[in-house]
């Protein structure tokens, strides 16, 4: 919105590190494209832009550099820009319709016809009504406005990764710039997601309320190896060097076990296989980094300088699992499934029997020394062992076993939130924000402003004592996030850490991927209703949930009584009712039977 003026200006910049901008005064247009990047693309890589304005130009120019020249309508150069100009009157308006692409200006041009004729307002309305239409997939009544900002908050951030990289050709189909060979191919691709974060409870959260768009996106993983050779772990929009493991795998199976299912399964078959073999030749945590060491002894040891090597073992042993679970699904043959079988037991390997406590293993067999359970990174990522030593997503009773049974491995996860928040910071020479972070929460050294230990709290399903995990995760849910502009208790991460939120708030957790099974809470809100894409709802009634009753006496599914302490994929899917009633004091009677207790892998 301009005032009156024989000069009124736009300037668009075409950003530094190589751009073009064209100028198209016949058609009130300016065209161009920037090759601005921070990695993670090929060398043919532009970002193609379309911008169409309704009034008609007065002057033009462009710039090359810094240098500004008149009428000259066309610029490739370092830093390029244009400026055009109009006269105005007071208060008038001029519409900039603005569209971009990753294979060329055609189709810039076809992805501006998406905005058809409609008007800014138009748009912007349409832009609401698809919101909340996504949103509205959950509707949570009986909180305060606070949960209700804090829940919905949460829901809109774990939409908005993985992004689409794909676009429509003339026939509507989905074609794609690949990020990872450079050449435009047919079919879908997304990115923008790191799978060490986003394994655990966002792709099991896509699963469960947007099928559709997850088999889009598991689409694009198959493309993803076809084009590069590996699935990704970071994808950003090609291959990054971050963060450990093989954790693709849990995705695509997660994915295909409920229904998810992409059309080339044998592709995606040979793809997890072949990642558990291999490691990218320029971006180590793509593939499996220390394969030949953890495939040989079973584990990646410590003093062979690759860096956070436990925590590698435990994740490749979890992924192990997932891969066998395909294996099975797909009738591989019986020794196929037997040696990945065989590998998810490896998190054994790193198991010290002293401090009951996952640890750093040299290639000789011995544990390191010294060892502080309090020390982040070094055989750990991003967390200490206090952190990390309940991944074993697959088979928590394997782990209960270890700890010595039911009663002391109760009594190590009630010791996260006794031992104080103390930290040794020695691997990275500074206290990186996800140590300030636990230190800031107070909650003992229970670090949930990070990924690895999210999951830990729904153990205690697999323990016998329900209620500690019914105590634990409202007290999560209350004091690490608020809807204030400081309300969120560390990393985003691609979504992950919303979904925790939006799973424990309706009172249920996907502690294994891989699994159908979703491990018990307690429901925040006295009523929640999913409507899923089958066309059935499910309504979850808490009539007397408070801050007070976190507790749940009893849970009745569809009228009938439910011990159990988890829920399967089918049970949510068929849709119907969970009825909970809630009290202040624990129900020490409900879920401690053996029969009770969610899937682990030794008791299969």
């Amino acid at each position: 919105t301009f005032p009156e003026n024989d000069h009124s200006y736009i300037v668009v910049d075409a950003f530094d590190k190589g751009s073009y901008v064209k100028i198209l005064p016949e058609q009130n247009r300016i065209i161009g494209y920037t090759t601005r990047n921070s990695g993670g693309v090929p060398e043919n890589f532009k970002n193609y832009f379309v911008i169409e304005f309704d009034k008609p130009f007065t002057y033009k120019a462009s710039v090359a550099d810094g240098v500004l020249s008149e009428n000259k309508v066309e610029q490739e150069a370092g830093h390029a820009g244009a400026v055009i100009g109009f006269k105005t009157r007071k208060g008038e308006v001029v519409h900039a319709r603005v569209a971009s692409s990753f294979i060329g200006f055609e189709q810039a041009d076809r992805n501006l016809k998406e905005l058809g004729n409609d008007n800014l307002e138009t748009l912007v309305q349409k832009g609401q009504d698809a919101w909340n239409k996504v949103l509205g997939r959950i509707d949570v009544e009986g909180g305060t406005l606070d949960q209700y900002r804090t829940f919905y908050s949460c829901l809109y951030r774990s939409l908005l990764f993985p992004r689409a990289f794909y676009e429509l050709d003339e026939a509507g189909n989905p074609i794609h710039y690949s990020p990872y060979n450079g050449q435009v191919l047919p079919g879908y691709m997304y990115t923008d997601t790191g799978f060490w974060d986003t394994f655990r409870c966002l792709f099991p959260f896509l699963n469960l309320m947007y099928p559709s768009v997850n088999r889009q996106i598991q689409e694009g993983l198959v493309n993803t190896y076809k084009e590069s050779g590996f699935f990704p772990e970071w994808a950003s929009p090609g291959h990054r060097g971050c963060m450990i493991g093989n954790n693709s795998a849990s995705v695509l199976a997660d994915a295909y076990l409920k229904g998810v299912k992409v059309e080339d399964v044998q592709t995606l078959y040979e793809g997890l296989i072949s990642g558990t073999k291999s490691v990218h030749p320029e971006v180590s945590s793509t593939g499996r980094l220390g394969y030949e060491y953890y495939n040989k002894l079973g584990y990646v040891p410590y003093d062979v300088k690759i860096n956070e090597n436990t925590a590698r073992t435990l994740e490749y042993a979890y992924n192990d699992w997932c891969i066998y679970r395909m294996a099975k699904e797909l009738n591989r043959p019986k020794k196929e499934q037997k040696l990945f079988a065989e590998r998810a037991m490896n998190y054994r390997n790193v198991f010290d029997k002293e401090s009951k406590l996952m640890r750093g293993r040299n290639q000789d067999g011995q544990f390191q020394s010294p060892f502080s359970p309090l020390k982040w990174g070094d055989a750990f990522t991003e967390g200490n062992s206090w952190h990390y030593s309940w991944s074993v997503f697959h088979d928590p009773q394997g782990l209960i076993d270890l700890m010595g049974g039911k009663e002391s491995f109760v009594e190590m996860l009630d010791s996260v939130f006794i031992v104080p928040p103390l930290f040794d910071d020695s691997y990275y020479g500074q206290v990186i924000h996800e140590i300030r972070e636990m230190t800031v929460m107070n909650m003992g050294n229970y670090a949930h402003g990070n990924q690895p230990i999210q999951h830990m709290i729904y153990l205690y399903n697999y323990a016998g004592e329900p209620w500690k995990a019914q105590y634990w995760l409202r007290q999560v849910m209350n004091r690490m996030y608020t809807a204030g502009p400081d309300g969120y208790c560390g990393d985003e991460d691609n979504g992950q850490t919303s979904a925790w939120y939006v799973f424990s708030a309706l009172g249920f957790y996907p502690v294994c991927p891989g699994t159908d099974e979703y491990v018990l809470g307690a429901p925040l809100f006295r009523k929640a209703t999913l409507h899923f894409e089958n066309g059935k709802s499910l309504t979850i009634d808490a009539p007397d949930n408070s801050p007070e009753n976190m507790y749940i006496e009893s849970l009745k599914v569809n009228g009938v009584d439910y011990s159990r302490n988890y829920l399967t994929h089918g049970d949510l899917l068929n849709g119907g009712t969970l009825r909970f009633d809630m009290g202040s004091q624990p129900n020490m009677k409900r879920g401690t039977q053996p029969e009770d207790y969610p899937y682990s892998f030794s008791r299969e």
